[in-house]
């Protein structure tokens, strides 16, 4: 499906971004432009692959004439720029807003514009009833890309949400292991929280997913087992031989949840089961008011929301058996001093 296409990954030198590149340079694409701020990470990654299809813009989500200028002549998007560390979006949170969505609005603007005919936007479970800075403006950029379908025939604009990706840049496994490797105590917020566990190649599946069998204005959630931060943690320690390392708790931290959320209790009352995914449609309400405030469904109240809590728990055997399946693992296990960024 991507043969002599031209294919655009914005925040492409991301940890999404270079196993999506790895596996798009696997097909027949005509040309990948991958867009980002970081010059460096775009001359690592130009000296990597050598590869006279890889395209590399320097430029910014926020500047409207730098994503167009990298949007002319695409015919599919991945959209994967954003600010994603809850902290820092909490400290700065219009600087959220400027990424998380007003970025995103130039994507997609651009991509109307220039007739691109498919993108997809990467959202994240703490889009879900949002507590803090980072989950409110990736739910904003949903609603701004389910909005922006509804008067888009040309363009057909898709979003995916999934939990946390294992090894993924800021997540808590690369942080684990550099206190082991450092022989600090491994500090975790609260033992009994739940997280949906996924492998950046599974998300690179839902994207894909999407890509092929989304219809405008659609979000595609992946089925993923989840576990607690203790069982995560006792599965790491035990495949490293560091059992006996030093956990402590630190209380959970401002704008942390104690579980996750991939589908809102009304998402999954429309929900489409697709197996292994689910397939939720839009929200087709024209501006007629009273089908807000005066018409209710009675299947809503009847469902419940999909979350880490009631979804597959893994156990410490489970946990591993994933953790094993990740490559920034594997070369650890190996005896690799790795880091994330290789």
């Amino acid at each position: 499906m991507f043969d002599n296409m031209n294919i655009l990954i914005t925040g492409g030198t991301g940890s999404f971004g270079n196993v999506m590149l790895k596996a798009l340079m696997a097909t027949s694409a005509r040309e990948i432009r991958i867009f980002s701020r970081d010059e460096k990470k775009q001359d690592d990654m130009r000296k990597k692959y050598n590869n006279e299809r890889l395209k590399f813009y320097i430029g910014d989500v926020r500047d409207y004439s730098s994503v167009l200028n990298v949007v002319r002549g695409v015919d599919f998007i991945f959209h994967a720029a954003a600010l994603k560390q809850v902290p820092s979006c909490e400290f700065y949170p219009l600087e959220a807003v400027k990424t998380n969505i007003l970025g995103t609005e130039n994507v997609l603007e651009a991509a109307i514009l220039c007739g691109v005919m498919k993108v997809v936007v990467l959202s994240t479970d703490k889009a879900v009833y949002p507590i803090n800075a980072m989950g409110i403006s990736k739910a904003m950029m949903e609603k701004v890309a389910v909005a922006k379908s509804r008067n888009c025939n040309s363009t057909v604009i898709n979003v995916t949400r999934y939990g946390n990706v294992m090894c993924s840049r800021g997540s808590v496994i690369p942080l684990f292991i550099d206190q082991l490797r450092n022989g600090l105590p491994i500090t975790i917020t609260d033992p009994s929280m739940t997280r949906f566990m996924m492998t950046l190649e599974d998300a690179v599946d839902l994207v894909l997913y999407a890509f092929e069998h989304g219809r405008s204005g659609e979000i595609f959630v992946q089925k993923a087992p989840a576990a607690t931060i203790e069982t995560l943690v006792y599965a790491l320690t035990s495949l490293l031989g560091k059992s006996a390392h030093e956990v402590r708790v630190t209380g959970t931290r401002h704008g942390e949840k104690h579980y996750e959320t991939l589908l809102s209790r009304e998402e999954m009352a429309a929900a489409e089961d697709l197996g292994g995914y689910y397939r939720v449609p839009p929200d087709l309400r024209d501006l007629n008011y009273s089908k807000f405030v005066e018409q209710g469904e009675v299947k809503i109240s009847e469902a419940s929301d999909y979350n880490s809590h009631n979804t597959t728990r893994l156990d410490v055997e489970g946990m591993q058996a994933l953790l094993l399946k990740v490559g920034f693992l594997q070369a650890i296990l190996r005896g690799e001093h790795v880091d994330l960024e290789e």
